[in-house]
C-alpha cells in the first residue's frame, strides 16, 4: 500500500521522482512517448539519446561513447599525441539516470520527457572528466567539513534577430512595437514588456518542468535580460541553469527569436554575466560566515581570500572561450581584478546587503558562456582552499575598483596555463579532468585562429 502510494505521488510531481518505478508510474500518468537521456558536456551542452519510453525501461544500461568529454564547441577533438585528448579507442561509458531531474520537455511536439545522466566507467567508477561529477567532488569536500555549500545564480543572455550568416554582426531583435531597442534600458519594464508573449512561454515553459525563477530583469544592454533564480543546492542549481539555457532558447524559436548567452555578443554593449552567489552553512542550517552576534567570521574573510588567490586560476573555466574576454575590458562594467567590497558591482567579488543569516560573497566574474556545473564547482573550490589554508583578504574596495590593475588573465591561454601549473587545483579537480579541459580549450583556440577577422581586413589589409 505504501509503494502504491509513493508512486500515485511521485506521479503527481512536476519534478523529480524517487526510483524507476516512481518514473514509469509518472511516465506513464502523462502518456510520454519518448525520453530525452541528456547528459551536459565539458561546453554544457546537452549530448545523449532520445528514445521511445518503453525502451527506456525495459533496455539495458545505456552507454555514450567517451569522447563526448572531449569534444570543443566546434565539434572537433585534441591531438591524440596530446596529454588528455582522451581515450584513442573511445571505449563507452556507462549512463545512470538520476530520476530527480525527471520533467516533462514543454515544447515537444508530442509528449516527452528528459533525464539527466550520470557517466560512469563500467567498473563503477565516475567519470573524472564529467562536469556533473565534478561539482559532485567540490560539494563532498565541504561535505566532509560537516558543511553544505549554498549557491545562487544569475543568468544574462541577449535577445536578437535570427544570424544565419556569421559575418554579419548581431542586432536586437524587433518587439511588440515594431521597432529595435537602440538605446539602454537598465530595469525598464516597458522594454521587457516589448517581449512579453516570449517571456509568457519561458514562464509557463518553466513551470512545467518544475524549474523556479526568482526574477527577471531587463539589463544594460540592448534587449539584454537577466533571470535570478532561488538559492539552493550546487547540482540542483547547476542542473536548473543547464536547463534554463535550454528553455530560454527554445521559447526564443518559438517566436523567430535567438537567446545567446555568448559573454560579448554585440560591440559596444555591455557583455554577459553568470553572477554566483555563494554561502556555506553547517549541519544545522546555519550560515558559517555569521557568529552568533551577527558579525562575519574569520571562514567569511578566508572564504573571500581564497577567491582572490584562486579565481585568476581557474579563468578558463569562468571565461571558456576567446570571446569571454572581450567582456573583461576596463571599458566595460565587468570586473577586471579580485577585489572585493561591501555592497560595490564594480569588484569582482561584491558583499551584498544582507542580514547575517543571509550573508554570502557574490562571484561577478564568470561569464554566462561558462559550463554551469564547472563554473560553479570552481568559484566553490576558491573558496574552498580560503578557508583551509586561512588566507586573510585585501581590504575592500570603496568607490570604483576599475581603476585598479588587472588581477585576471586578459586571454584564453594564458588562462589555461594558470590552471595547469596551479598545484592546489589540480590536486581537488584531479590530474585528468585539468589534462583534458586544457587539450579542449587549446583545439578550439586553434579553431579559433583559422578565422580571419572583420578587424584584420580593416586595419591590415591595405596598410601593412
Amino acid at each position: 500500500m505504501a509503494k502504491k502510494k509513493a508512486q500515485k505521488d511521485a506521479a503527481s510531481s512536476l519534478r523529480g521522482v524517487a526510483n524507476v518505478e516512481e518514473a514509469r508510474a509518472w511516465v506513464a500518468a502523462r502518456g510520454i512517448e519518448e525520453l530525452e537521456c541528456v547528459v551536459p558536456d565539458q561546453a554544457g551542452v546537452a549530448r545523449g539519446k532520445i528514445m521511445p519510453a518503453s525502451k527506456f525501461f525495459n533496455s539495458p544500461a545505456m552507454n555514450l561513447p567517451s569522447s563526448i568529454f572531449h569534444q570543443t564547441i566546434a565539434g572537433e577533438y585534441p591531438d591524440e599525441d596530446m596529454p588528455g585528448a582522451g581515450d584513442p579507442a573511445d571505449a563507452d561509458l556507462v549512463l545512470v539516470p538520476d530520476f530527480s531531474t525527471l520533467c516533462v520537455v514543454p515544447w515537444a511536439n508530442d509528449p516527452t520527457a528528459q533525464l539527466i545522466h550520470d557517466c560512469y566507467h563500467r567498473d563503477g567508477r565516475p567519470i573524472e572528466v564529467a562536469p556533473r561529477q565534478l561539482l559532485r567532488r567540490i560539494v563532498e569536500l565541504y561535505a566532509h567539513k560537516g558543511w553544505r555549500a549554498m549557491v545562487a545564480p544569475e543568468i544574462e543572455f541577449y535577445l536578437v534577430k535570427p544570424n544565419t550568416d556569421p559575418d554579419y554582426p548581431l542586432e536586437p531583435p524587433v518587439g511588440r512595437s515594431g521597432r529595435p531597442e537602440t538605446g539602454r534600458q537598465s530595469y525598464s519594464i516597458s522594454a521587457v514588456n516589448e517581449f512579453d508573449d516570449l517571456f509568457e512561454d519561458i514562464y509557463d515553459f518553466s513551470e512545467a518542468q518544475g524549474l523556479e525563477i526568482d526574477t527577471l530583469i531587463h539589463e544594460e544592454g540592448a534587449a539584454q535580460m537577466e533571470i535570478n533564480l532561488r538559492h539552493g543546492d550546487p547540482l540542483q542549481l547547476a542542473d536548473q541553469v543547464f536547463m534554463f539555457k535550454r528553455t530560454i532558447r527554445e521559447a526564443a524559436l518559438v517566436h523567430n527569436i535567438y537567446a545567446t548567452f555568448m559573454a560579448k555578443p554585440i560591440a559596444g554593449q555591455p557583455g554577459s554575466a553568470m553572477h554566483i552567489h555563494q554561502s556555506v552553512v553547517d549541519s544545522e542550517g546555519q550560515n558559517i560566515f555569521s557568529d552568533e552576534h551577527g558579525k562575519p567570521t574569520p571562514e567569511f574573510f578566508n572564504f573571500i581570500a581564497g577567491q582572490q588567490k584562486y579565481l585568476p586560476s581557474v579563468m578558463c573555466i569562468l571565461a571558456p572561450y576567446v570571446n569571454s574576454y572581450r567582456r573583461l575590458t576596463k571599458d566595460a562594467t565587468a570586473p577586471i581584478n579580485v577585489a572585493w567590497g561591501y555592497d560595490n558591482r564594480t569588484t569582482g567579488l561584491r558583499v551584498p546587503p544582507a542580514g547575517a543569516e543571509a550573508r554570502r560573497v557574490e562571484n561577478r566574474v564568470p561569464s554566462s558562456d561558462a559550463n554551469p556545473y564547472l563554473a560553479i564547482a570552481a568559484s566553490l573550490a576558491c573558496g574552498y582552499l580560503g578557508m583551509q589554508e586561512g588566507l586573510q583578504p585585501t581590504e575592500p574596495v570603496e568607490g570604483s575598483a576599475h581603476g585598479l590593475d588587472y588581477d585576471l588573465p586578459r586571454g584564453l591561454l594564458e588562462a589555461v596555463s594558470n590552471l595547469e601549473e596551479n598545484e592546489a587545483l589540480r590536486g581537488i579537480f584531479g590530474e585528468t579532468f585539468v589534462q583534458t579541459y586544457a587539450a579542449i580549450k587549446r583545439g578550439e583556440y586553434e579553431t579559433f585562429m583559422r578565422v580571419i577577422s572583420p578587424w584584420e581586413r580593416e586595419f591590415l589589409l591595405l596598410n601593412v
